[in-house]
């Protein structure tokens, strides 16, 4: 099942906030962090837990990105 565009509105860049790298829902935590945080086996529920401003769609969001960037990789 493909990704809704709602949930991947959550993910955003700002080149003032981390050099423009990807971040959830315009807050200081970037898409990068929380994947490394889950391939490192912190679960989703760890991650609510030491960061209260995540929702559980900024998760899901993230590994929907994930997926839609290995599945659609880009074209040089």
């Amino acid at each position: 099942m493909p990704a809704s565009p709602e949930l991947l509105q959550r993910i955003t860049s700002r080149p003032e906030v981390f050099g423009g790298k990807l971040i959830t829902r315009d807050m200081r935590i970037s898409v990068e962090f929380i994947l490394s945080l889950l391939s490192q086996v912190a679960t989703p529920e760890e991650l609510l837990g030491d960061y209260p401003e995540l929702e559980p769609e900024d998760i899901r969001a993230c590994i929907a990105y994930r997926h839609v960037r290995v599945s659609h990789p880009p074209t040089n």
